[in-house]
C-alpha cells in the first residue's frame, strides 16, 4: 500500500522577512493588533531588524501598499492590519468587501503568504476584544498564519 504524504507549515521564522502593513485609522484598536503581531514574530524567531511596519491611512489603502511591498521581493510574508467600524451607511460594506478582496488577490498574483488582521466590527467594543481582550488578539493570529504558510510554501516549492 502506498503511503500518504502530509505537509504542513510550522511557525519557524529565523531568517524570514516579514512587512506589516498597519491601518492608522482606529489606532486605538489597530495599535493593539500592531504589537500583538510584532509579539508573535519576535517569539518565532523573526530579527527585529527583519521587521518592516508600514502605516497607511486606513484600511481601504491597505492592498496597494502590500501590492507594493509584495513586488519589492524583500518580503517572504506580509501581515495585513486594520479595524473597519460599522457605521449608520452601507460604507462598511464596501471598505470590508473590498479591502478583504484585494488583500486575497495581492496574495494569489504574487504567490506570498499574507495575514489577514482585517477585523470587522460592529462596534468599537468588539474591536478592542479582538486586539487584545476577551477574544484574544486578531494581530497575533494573522502573524502566526502567515508565518505557518510561508513555511509551507517554501516546504512545497522544495
Amino acid at each position: 500500500m502506498t503511503q500518504i504524504r502530509e505537509t504542513a507549515g510550522n511557525f519557524e521564522g529565523a531568517q524570514k522577512r516579514v512587512g506589516l502593513v498597519a491601518a492608522r485609522f482606529n489606532s486605538r484598536i489597530v495599535d493593539g493588533l500592531v504589537q500583538s503581531a510584532v509579539d508573535c514574530l519576535l517569539r518565532h524567531s523573526v530579527s527585529p531588524d527583519a521587521i518592516e511596519i508600514v502605516r497607511v491611512p486606513g484600511a481601504w489603502e491597505l492592498p496597494l501598499a502590500l501590492d507594493e511591498l509584495a513586488r519589492s521581493g524583500k518580503f517572504d510574508l506580509l501581515v495585513a492590519l486594520g479595524a473597519v467600524v460599522r457605521g449608520e451607511t452601507p460604507h462598511f460594506d464596501y471598505v470590508c468587501g473590498e479591502t478583504s478582496s484585494g488583500i486575497a488577490r495581492v496574495s494569489l498574483q504574487n504567490r506570498l503568504p499574507i495575514g489577514f488582521g482585517l477585523l470587522t466590527c460592529e462596534n468599537s467594543e468588539q474591536g478592542r476584544q479582538r486586539s487584545g481582550g476577551k477574544a484574544g488578539n486578531k494581530g497575533w493570529e494573522a502573524a502566526a498564519a502567515a508565518l505557518e504558510m510561508a513555511d509551507l510554501l517554501q516546504r512545497l516549492r522544495s
